[in-house]
This record gives C-alpha cells, structure tokens and sequence, in this order.
C-alpha cells in the first residue's frame, strides 16, 4: 500500500489499525473484529473460570457476572455491527457454551445426563441472548442518531450517500438494512414518528431482549 501524503506529510496506509479498542481494515469487514471480540471474551471467561466452577455461588449469580464482566467485553461497539448468519452463529456458539457451564447438564427419566440443548438455555435466560442484545443497542444508537440535530458530524456522516458508481453484483447489506429488518420482524410501523420519541423507542428497545 502506498503512503498518502498530505500538506507535506506522508501519512503511512495500512491494511488494518485499531482505533479506541476496535479494529478496523481496508475491507469494511466486521468479521476479524468480532472473531477477536470472542477471543477476549474467552479470555476473560477463563480468567474467572473459578468462580463459574464454585459450588458457593448461585446458578443466577454467575450469570450475572456473565452478563455484567464477560458479555459487555465481546459486544465492545456492537452498535455498528453488521451481522452475518455466521458471525450469528459463532456468537451463539460462545454464548451457549459459557450457559451450559452455569446451568449444568440434565438428568433423563432413566438416570443419565446429557447436555442442554439450544431451546431449553434460550427459556433459561428468557431469551435474553447477545444477539437480542446486540440488536437492542443498535436499535438504542439508531434512535439517538435520528434524534440528533442534522449539523451534528455523526449524522451528517449517517446521511451522507457515495457519488461513485456501485459495484456490479449483489449489494453487502448494510448496518440500516439490518435495522430495518429487525424493526419490520417486531412489527415495528410509523418508526420515523417513534424514533422521535424517548420514552416509546425505549421501549422497543427493551422489547427487542426478550423477542423471539
């Protein structure tokens, strides 16, 4: 990559930077980002593997400290997210695997164990899951970015639309695209009037945890 200089300087041009604790690439993708969120979170998992193991502590304990010190460290600027089915599907992966740890195996009519599946550790946590939390914080970040005056930078970087050509091909779905789908599966209508209000958005925003 060449360097690119401005007002006499030669600022060096990289293929991937962290900036404030996220990581950014020339690709645009989230995927690297969100692979090395789970690796912290697995990280901070292990570190604190005592307490998940003690028999002192309550199953509804350690899963607050999952939700409070483990999950806030994977969703680190979740909020511009764009989410694939398979970055879904890695999140759930880590997610269930530190649930089966809390909740333990269940014990069969004919005395055997076997681990929990999916649907039975979504009703344990009320369907509470980090991808219905994901999206209620892009759904909280996307109302505050409507509700901004229109001189604000942020959203005038949100309004702001390519002169350039797109490429032929599919379009990549974008961070809206997948706001407005998950609004247009809550059977949100009229949004742009919601949106404006605090108390009403608040409350799709929390409805969005528990939604199934």
């Amino acid at each position: 990559l060449e360097d690119i200089r401005i007002c006499n300087t030669n600022l060096q041009q990289v293929s991937n930077f962290k900036c404030l604790g996220s990581n950014d690439n020339s690709k645009k993708e989230i995927e690297e980002e969100i692979k090395e969120r789970i690796t912290l979170g697995n990280r901070v998992y292990f570190t604190n593997l005592a307490l998940f193991k003690s028999k002192l502590i309550s199953k509804h304990s350690k899963l607050r400290i999952y939700w409070t010190i483990i999950r806030p460290v994977v969703m680190y600027a979740s909020e511009t997210w764009v989410l694939k089915e398979t970055t879904k599907h890695r999140l759930f992966i880590f997610e269930r695997s530190i649930l089966r740890r809390i909740f333990g195996p269940t014990k069969m009519n004919n005395g055997n164990w076997r681990i929990k599946n999916n649907t039975e550790l979504n009703k344990l946590i009320k369907h509470r899951n980090i991808i219905n939390h994901i999206k209620s914080l892009r759904l909280g970040w996307f109302g505050h970015i409507n509700r901004m005056q229109n001189q604000r930078l942020v959203k005038n970087i949100y309004k702001w639309k390519p002169i350039a050509n797109r490429r032929l091909g599919r379009p990549k779905n974008r961070w809206e695209d997948d706001i407005m789908h998950d609004l247009k599966l809550m059977k949100v209508k009229n949004w742009m009037n919601l949106v404006l209000d605090r108390r009403k958005w608040r409350k799709i925003v929390e409805r969005v945890k528990t939604f199934t």
